[in-house]
């Protein structure tokens, strides 16, 4: 066979799995009854650092490896979303605002922990912290701290000097569904992924 033939043959061959690959990507990508599109596609699905974050992280966190979609912003919290557009609950994953003090300073940390669980915030938290007490922030000083929306806040995008607490068990599903920034829509992107996030850390124990 001519070599020029071989090679294109093997072209199409390559561009069709691409493509075929492509296809696979997209589809993978829904949460529970929704299409779900790469996030950077719609950038107005998304809060502004969350937008900024997911650009600067694309060497790492490749943005096809992101999906959104679009929700109803009345159905954001955790239980009404799941009920509605048939996601379980262990696919889902809520992030929390953790703060403390030390030597008079405020100390935050965003926690990924499943919505099955709760995040063990006195315990492993506040020893990754350094601080005596932990709790959950304040609503209004964890919008204002994220610049995003309540009911929306998610790991992506946070101040850069937090650190970013994950639950084992959430690195090692497959997918799951995150905030977005703001309450009409959710992420989804592969468990390990927010691993490689800015200040992340994943732990053993997080949540119970």
């Amino acid at each position: 066979m001519d070599p020029g033939r071989v090679g294109l043959a093997a072209g199409v061959r390559c561009g069709r799995a691409g493509r075929g690959l492509s296809r696979l990507l997209r589809v993978s990508m829904r949460i529970g009854r929704l299409d779900a599109v790469p996030a950077l596609d719609r950038p107005d699905l998304l809060a502004p650092a969350v937008a900024a974050a997911l650009t600067a992280l694309d060497a790492k966190l490749p943005a096809d490896a992101v999906g959104v979609a679009e929700i109803d912003p009345e159905l954001a919290d955790t239980a009404a979303f799941c009920e509605r557009y048939d996601v379980a609950l262990g696919e889902s994953a809520n992030c929390v605002v953790v703060a403390g003090r030390r030597d008079g300073e405020t100390r935050f940390a965003a926690c990924v922990v499943l919505a099955t669980t709760r995040a063990d915030v006195n315990g492993v938290i506040r020893r990754q912290l350094d601080v005596r007490k932990a709790s959950f922030a304040l609503v209004d000083v964890a919008v204002e701290q994220t610049a995003m929306e309540y009911g929306g806040i998610t790991p992506i995008g946070v101040p850069k000097p937090w650190p970013v607490f994950v639950d084992a068990a959430v690195a090692a599903n497959p997918r799951v569904i995150i905030g977005s920034g703001v309450r009409r829509s959710k992420l989804t992107l592969p468990g390990d992924a927010l691993g490689r996030l800015p200040g992340a850390v994943i732990l053993e124990g997080l949540a119970r």
